[in-house]
Formats: C-alpha cells, sequence, structure tokens
C-alpha cells in the first residue's frame, strides 16, 4: 500500500521548499556589499541576480523533468547536496567571475522546491491534494519573502557571505531529514530522458487547462514581481525609508502565506474555478489601490498583504488542477507550468525598470494591474470553454493513468 502524507512530512516538505527557494532571492539586498566586495560597479553586481535566475530557468527546463523518470527521494537529497556545494563555493569565491559561475550553479540546483511540491501532491489523496500543496507552497511562499530580510540580517551581523555558508548548512540537514522521511515513489516513465523532454511539448499541446492556468498565473506572478521590484524605489522617495526599514516592509508579505492553505481547502471542495476568477481580480483592484494610495505607507502595506494573497491563493487553485491532470506525468506538468509562470515574471521584471523610468510608481501599478487582467480574460476564456464542454467542478477532474 502506498505510503501517504502526514502533518510532520508535510511541515517537512513545506520547509525544504522553503529554505531551498530562499537561496534565488538571498543576493538581492546584498548587492551593494557584493559589489563592494569584489570592487566592480553596481551595475555590474546586479547581474548576480540575473545569471541565478538564469539557471533557475535552466534547472526547471532541464533538471526538473527527472522528476519522473528518477526516484523521487534521490533526486531531492542529491539535488540538495549539489546545492549546498554551491552555495560553499559561493562563499569562498575569491574573484566575481567565479562567483557569478557558482551562482548559476546555486539556481540550477534551487528547483529543488518544484520536485518537492509534486511529489506532496503524489502522497496525498485526491480528497485531500489541495490542502497538503497548499500547505508546501505555504512554506515555499515564506521562504521567498523572509529570504531578503533574514540575508540583510545575517549580513549585518556577520557580513555578506555568512548567509550562504548557513544556507549550505541547512541544505545538508535537509537532505538528511529528507532521505529518512520521504518514502521511496517509482517514476512511471521508463523511455529514456529525451522521450522525456519531447514529451513535455505534447502536453502542451494536449492540455489546454495546462495552457491556461499557466498562462494566467504567469500574469499574477507578474504582478507580485512588478509590485516587489519597484516598491522599494517608492519606499525610499516618496517615504524616506532606509534599507532596514524596507526590509522590515518586506516581512508583512508573509502574512499573504496563509493564502495558501486556504486555497487548498476551497480547491478540494471544487471551488477552484470561481475562486480563481476572485483572485485575479483581487491582484488587479489591489495594485490600483497601491497606485492611487500611494501616500500612504499603511496603504501600501496592505496592498502587499492582499497581492500576496491573491498570487497564492491562485497558485495553490492552478496546481490542484493541473496536478490532476497526468498523475504519470506530474513533474513535467510541473516544469511546463513553472517554466511559463518564471518567464512572465521575467518580462515583467525587465518592463517594470522601463516603465518605473518612465512613468513613476502609478505607472508601475497600472502596468501590473493590466497583467492579471489579461488573466481574468483568459480565466473567462476557459469558464466558457468548460461548460460547452459540458464539464464539471475542477474537484471532478480525474487523474489519468
Amino acid at each position: 500500500m502506498r505510503q501517504r502524507i502526514d502533518h510532520a512530512l508535510t511541515l517537512v516538505l513545506a520547509v525544504a521548499c522553503g529554505l531551498t527557494v530562499a537561496n534565488l532571492y538571498y543576493s538581492q539586498p546584498l548587492l551593494d556589499l557584493i559589489a563592494g566586495s569584489f570592487g566592480v560597479s553596481q551595475g555590474a553586481a546586479t547581474v548576480v541576480v540575473t545569471v541565478t535566475q538564469a539557471g533557475y530557468a535552466v534547472g526547471l527546463l532541464f533538471l526538473l523533468p527527472l522528476g519522473d523518470l528518477v526516484e523521487s527521494r534521490t533526486l531531492a537529497t542529491r539535488t540538495l547536496v549539489a546545492t549546498a556545494v554551491a552555495l560553499l563555493l559561493t562563499a569562498v569565491s575569491p574573484v566575481f567571475g567565479m562567483f557569478l559561475a557558482v551562482s548559476v550553479l546555486v539556481g540550477i540546483t534551487s528547483v529543488v522546491a518544484q520536485v518537492l511540491v509534486p511529489l506532496a501532491a503524489d502522497l496525498a489523496p485526491p480528497e485531500l491534494r489541495g490542502r497538503s500543496v497548499g500547505r508546501v507552497m505555504g512554506g515555499l511562499l515564506v521562504g521567498i519573502l523572509l529570504a531578503r530580510t533574514v540575508s540583510s540580517l545575517v549580513a549585518d551581523l556577520l557580513g555578506w557571505r555568512a548567509i550562504y555558508l548557513i544556507s549550505a548548512a541547512f541544505m545538508l540537514v535537509l537532505a538528511v531529514v529528507l532521505s529518512r522521511m520521504v518514502p521511496r515513489r517509482r517514476p512511471g516513465h521508463t523511455a529514456g530522458y529525451r522521450s522525456l523532454l519531447a514529451s513535455m511539448a505534447a502536453l502542451v499541446r494536449e492540455e489546454p487547462v495546462l495552457r491556461r492556468r499557466a498562462l494566467c498565473q504567469a500574469t499574477m506572478f507578474g504582478a507580485f514581481t512588478a509590485f516587489w521590484t519597484a516598491i522599494a524605489y517608492e519606499l525610499i522617495d516618496e517615504h524616506g525609508f532606509s534599507q532596514g526599514q524596507i526590509a522590515v516592509f518586506a516581512l508583512i508579505g508573509a502574512g499573504g502565506a496563509i493564502a495558501a492553505p486556504l486555497g487548498g481547502r476551497f480547491a478540494d471542495r471544487g471551488h477552484g474555478r470561481a475562486l480563481s476568477g476572485v483572485a485575479l481580480l483581487l491582484g488587479a483592484l489591489t495594485l490600483l489601490a497601491a497606485g492611487i494610495g500611494h501616500r500612504s505607507v499603511v496603504l501600501l502595506a496592505v496592498a502587499g498583504v492582499l497581492l500576496d494573497f491573491a498570487v497564492q491563493c491562485h497558485q495553490v487553485l492552478s496546481q490542484h488542477e493541473v496536478f490532476a491532470l497526468r498523475a504519470d506525468a506530474r513533474a513535467r506538468v510541473n516544469t511546463v507550468y513553472m517554466t511559463t509562470i518564471f518567464v512572465g515574471g521575467a518580462v515583467s521584471s525587465a518592463a517594470t525598470g522601463v516603465v518605473h523610468e518612465a512613468y513613476g510608481w502609478t505607472g508601475v501599478c497600472v502596468f501590473g494591474a493590466a497583467l492579471p487582467l489579461l488573466g481574468l480574460a483568459l480565466w473567462a476564456h476557459g469558464v466558457r470553454a468548460a461548460k460547452r464542454a459540458g464539464q464539471g467542478t475542477v474537484s471532478t477532474i480525474l487523474p489519468r493513468a
């Protein structure tokens, strides 16, 4: 009989997701310190963020699909060991070129978080799948939101390299814990790695729900990226915040993590489709409110919480649906889904800089609000298509063997 996920394992998977995804964001508040340490310009230092994210994209495309070919526990633990080595090399890099190279490796191996989310979906019984995925995704969101604050505080106390050493130690501890707690799960795909990659194109062609869900969440993540990319400029220029105050402000977004388990519960009860539209609308309205009321720090803080709530809720609702499409291909489904989202965030990040330069914070908020409105149009098209096809609610979609 297949082992089911329990509360202890859910907590471990949530913590593991949070700690691994945080590796992508530690460098963002440390760029000034990194530039000074290596004697490079601030502009050159920002490349660290770019190459880390590029590495993550490579990992999503070429490492994550292995979850359908390689035993999950083995893949996760070995990748965590590789992450620890990459983080250690990052901490001791003597020159900037080496630091950039190993930052790519950090990004590639940090996809462990996305290996564990489909694993949680596979271990959970169908009637509790949304709740389990929601809890694990809550840990991932907390990791994203707290990474910048934690790295800033550690840098103040121990220097900027310390966070990489600490994270390397955590990766090794996680590898040991997961090796003891995660049950073995043999994947069903046996045809080889090349056919595994080729089959992802077939998934995109054959699964319109996957396409729509991925594109809708890409618009939500794009709005999230626009807000958090430009908010520091607004807080400094309009409200005179220091870097320490900005770090504290970033903590408020962690309140949105409660959306993950709530979204999972509603998805399990069959309300995922309707709530997805509500989440998209909430994301758009929140950004418009942040643009109109930007002179109030309180309103900006509330906007940050509500936006994170909407993004995370829509994420869990979407994953609940896409993970039900192909039980034998959840890693590949997640690869298509997460890569689409990542591309949306990257495009939004690049566009946000241009928009902010030309139109300021108000322009960023209008741009950010337009993205989930586009997602809302895609959602409405999906609802109409489902009605024409005579489909029931999301929760009635059964996994295909």
